[in-house]
């Protein structure tokens, strides 16, 4: 029978260097997975064109990973009762690494799609788990800086991977981004097995099974309702269906976690109205994260003609600015109420996509690198003191649960927030374009365009039916071209109103004031 080791003899035996050794361990495997959900958004065109994809389909790599990095999320605490830290992080690494080796070899888009969903699960398992290994080895002083440390794998590596990415592909291929990953996992893995404990629960608990069925149902039917409704029509009988589907799926996941002895996620969390309004923030952190890396590569590379490697190094600056920020933001949430580091990050997140609804085709690069800078600065400061400031307030035998729930609404929020947005940037796009289309082909200002342009082909020699056909075609693709960006400016400006409402519940999340007792005479 293997000897089990625990945290305590780990750190006893490695000193004060141990919380370290755990922090490196953590980051290392993070980096990569979490990297993984961003990465492959600068690939999307190529990848697109490789496999014949259209937006509605492509979409489903990035929502793929996230959807399942969500419901995985919630196995963490199971996981490591029954396989140790050690156990379950070694798995996660594992089936990270056969993911990425299915996705570089793919032969089509749906074995593509399931290897981001392997990839996707293997990064949602981690995650809490790295979260609530810091957390235990950092003393409860220190503990906001080990979510500082934390914040460094959760939101600099979506910051930089499509940096990375954009360079791979522009030299080599699309399919080099899978192989990113592989050699951290190379690191994580002999790492894992010397600073990990070993520990688990006496006797295995039970899994939740239909808890886990119902909550998956439910995330993919939500997702699958919204992604489709502007293609099918909202009123289609698939679209209500996947929606009905999802709320009867995610009320019964609901009542199974109250009655069930294991629950994936225990609900007494959400009795704590500070924990709710963390959640609140969580939620919308996560559209904003997600969301914006979705939006920020895919208007710079289809409106102003970047390239995957540029798209990139425009988010280099922020994810160098990133690596400042956090450790400074890890050690002020140790000193100041989290709430205020909080509203201060959420602030400036929402300032920067406000900004960028004033971006255009000739933005200057310098221009827009320096709005994201500035989203990406109030990100440093919001997740330390969010992970934190939800913790804190947990009794201590609902911390784990904690992490899991907290990083759970985060994820979900990110995957809604991609489809939410690519369904948005459809329809206002296309809304734009025709009202454009409606007041250019119908107005003096229209007719004189085609005619300057008709003219002007015809002098370059161009027959006049030819001509004419030409320049209602250049015409047509200004208007598109003048849609587009306006539906880009429409999308910034949802999330920035998004973030400000978001401010109320970051303000609930300030401590409660004691009573003060009455001065006696």
């Amino acid at each position: 029978m293997t000897t089990q080791v625990t945290t305590e003899e780990l750190a006893a035996h490695y000193g004060a260097a141990y919380k370290w050794y755990v922090s490196l361990t953590v980051l290392v495997g993070l980096i990569a997975m979490i990297a993984s959900a961003t990465i492959v958004n600068v690939a999307m065109p190529d990848i697109m064109g490789e496999f014949g994809m259209g937006q509605d389909q492509a979409q489903w790599l990035s929502t793929a990973f996230l959807a399942s990095m969500t419901a995985a999320m919630l196995t963490a605490t199971w996981a490591v009762k029954s396989f140790g830290n050690r156990g379950a992080y070694n798995a996660a690494l594992i089936a990270f690494a056969v993911g990425s080796l299915i996705g570089a070899f793919s032969p089509n888009d749906s074995v593509l799609i399931v290897a981001r969903i392997i990839q996707g699960a293997a990064a949602g398992l981690a995650q809490p788990l790295g979260m609530v290994a810091m957390f235990q080895v950092f003393p409860a002083n220190r503990r906001g800086t080990a979510m500082g440390l934390f914040g460094l794998g959760v939101i600099l590596a979506p910051a930089l991977g499509p940096t990375v990415g954009g360079m791979l592909i522009d030299n080599y291929s699309w399919r080099y981004v899978f192989f990113l990953g592989l050699p951290f996992c190379a690191i994580a893995l002999p790492l894992s097995s010397v600073f990990l404990s070993t520990a688990t629960d006496s006797k295995r608990p039970p899994f939740d099974w239909f808890g886990f069925i119902l909550l998956s149902v439910g995330i993919a039917a939500f997702l699958a309702g919204l992604s489709n409704g502007q293609r099918l029509g909202w009123d289609s009988a698939f679209v209500r269906g996947s929606f009905c589907l999802a709320v009867i799926a995610m009320a019964a996941f609901v009542a199974q976690e109250r009655r069930s002895a294991t629950p994936l996620m225990a609900l007494d969390v959400y009795q704590n109205s500070r924990f709710v309004a963390a959640s609140v923030v969580a939620f919308i952190l996560g559209m904003g994260l997600y969301g914006s890396t979705y939006l920020i590569p895919l208007f710079v590379q289809t409106i102003q003609g970047y390239t995957p490697t540029e798209s990139g190094l425009l988010l280099m600056p922020a994810g160098i600015v990133l690596g400042i920020v956090f450790p400074l933001a890890g050690r002020l949430s140790d000193r100041f109420p989290p709430h205020l580091l909080i509203f201060v990050g959420m602030a400036l997140f929402a300032v920067s996509n406000y900004l960028m609804i004033y971006v255009d085709t000739d933005t200057a690069f310098w221009t827009f690198a320096n709005y994201v800078v500035v989203g990406r600065i109030g990100l440093g400061l919001i997740l330390p003191s969010l992970n934190s400031g939800a913790l804190r307030v947990l009794d201590p035998h609902l911390v784990s649960h904690g992490a899991g729930a907290i990083n759970f609404i985060r994820q979900l929020g990110g995957a809604i927030g991609v489809d939410l947005l690519s369904v948005y940037l459809e329809r206002e796009t296309t809304m734009y374009a025709h009202a454009i289309n409606t007041m250019q082909t119908g107005n003096h200002a229209g007719a004189t365009t085609l005619h300057l342009v008709a003219g002007a082909l015809k002098q370059a020699g161009m027959a006049g039916s030819v001509a004419a056909n030409q320049a209602h075609q250049f015409l047509s693709k200004m208007i598109a071209a003048q849609g587009s960006v306006l539906g880009f400016r429409a999308s910034f400006l949802f999330v920035a109103v998004i973030f400000f409402v978001a401010l109320f519940p970051t303000w609930y999340m300030r401590p409660k004031r004691r009573p003060t007792k009455p001065t006696e005479f």
